[in-house]
C-alpha cells in the first residue's frame, strides 16, 4: 500500500482469486493494491476478504463484476465503491441506474470480448457513466487489445489494466500505474472518477503468452460443465436476484 507522499500507485484493476498467495505475489510483483472482484459471491462477503487480507503493503480494494442480462448475452460491468449490493441477471440498464444511484465507479472490463462484454453502442450510450475502459487484458488475443484501445481512444474514454487473474499466477502480469497516492477504496473510487492520468503497464513474450494460454483454458473450463451445474444442478447463487439477501428489490428486473 502506498503511503501518503507518494505519487503513483500500481493497481490491478480486476482480479478474481484472494489468498495469502495471490497478496505475496501482488507484493513481489509490486503492486500497492489489487481489485477483488469474484464472480457469484455477495459484497458483504467480497468486503469481509478484502479487509481480512489487506495489509501495510498492499490495499485489496472490494468490487462487483456484475453479470447484466441472460447467459446467452451477458455483459459483465465491474462497480468500485459500491454500498449496496447489486445481483447478477438483472438488464444492463437497471444494473448501471443502480451503480449511479451508489455514485460506484464504473469500469468496462475486455470490451466487445466473445460474449461477455460491453459493445461499443454500450460505451456510447453510458458515456456519462463508464469511468474507464480496459484496453489490455492478458486472456485477450493482440486483435481484441487492438480493438479495445480502438475503442478507449474513438470514444475518449480513460483507460485501464488489469490481470483478470481467475488464476494466482496471472496476478502481476499488468497493472494501471496512477499518478496519485490511492489508500482507500475511496481514493480508488475518486481517482477513477476524476480521470487521473495514468499509465498501462504489462508484460510481453514468454510470460504474458502463458498467462494467455492457461487463463483462455481455464476460461473454456468455466463455460462447460461448470455453468451447466450453476445453471441446473447448484440452486439459486448467492448473487441472483431472487435471493432472499435482496429483499425482493430486483424481481421485477430478472431476467431469471
Amino acid at each position: 500500500m502506498t503511503d501518503g507522499t507518494a505519487e503513483e500507485t500500481r493497481v490491478d484493476c480486476h482480479v478474481k482469486v484472494l489468498s495469502d498467495a495471490v497478496v505475496d505475489r501482488a507484493v513481489a510483483a509490486g503492486l500497492d493494491a489489487i481489485v477483488y472482484a469474484p464472480h457469484f459471491t455477495r459484497l458483504p462477503e467480497i468486503r469481509r476478504r478484502a479487509a481480512a487480507h489487506s495489509n501495510e503493503e498492499l490495499l485489496v480494494v472490494p468490487a462487483r463484476e456484475v453479470f447484466t442480462g441472460s447467459w446467452r448475452d451477458r455483459k459483465h460491468v465491474l462497480a468500485i465503491g459500491l454500498e449496496e449490493p447489486v445481483p447478477d441477471f438483472i438488464p444492463l440498464e437497471a444494473a448501471m441506474a443502480e451503480f449511479e444511484r451508489q455514485g460506484a465507479a464504473v469500469l468496462a472490463p475486455h470490451p466487445e470480448f466473445a460474449t461477455v462484454s460491453v459493445t461499443e453502442a454500450d460505451l456510447r450510450r453510458y458515456g456519462d457513466v463508464i469511468d474507464a475502459v480496459e484496453i489490455f487484458n492478458p486472456k485477450h488475443l493482440p486483435s481484441h487489445n487492438r480493438r479495445a484501445r480502438e475503442l478507449a481512444e474513438l470514444l475518449s474514454y480513460p483507460a485501464f489494466t488489469s490481470s483478470y487473474a481467475h488464476l494466482p499466477s496471472s496476478v502481476g502480469i499488468a497493472c494501471t500505474t496512477f499518478e496519485t497516492a490511492i489508500n482507500s477504496e475511496s481514493d480508488l473510487v475518486t481517482t477513477l472518477e476524476d480521470g487521473v492520468p495514468r499509465r498501462i503497464v504489462h508484460h510481453d513474450g514468454r510470460r504474458r503468452w502463458q498467462t494467455t494460454a492457461a487463463e483462455l483454458a481455464h476460461l473454456c473450463y468455466e463455460n462447460t460443465w461448470k455453468k451447466v451445474d450453476r445453471l441446473f444442478l447448484s440452486g439459486t447463487e448467492p448473487t441472483h436476484p431472487s435471493h432472499i439477501a435482496y429483499d425482493g428489490r430486483f424481481d421485477d428486473v430478472s431476467v431469471y
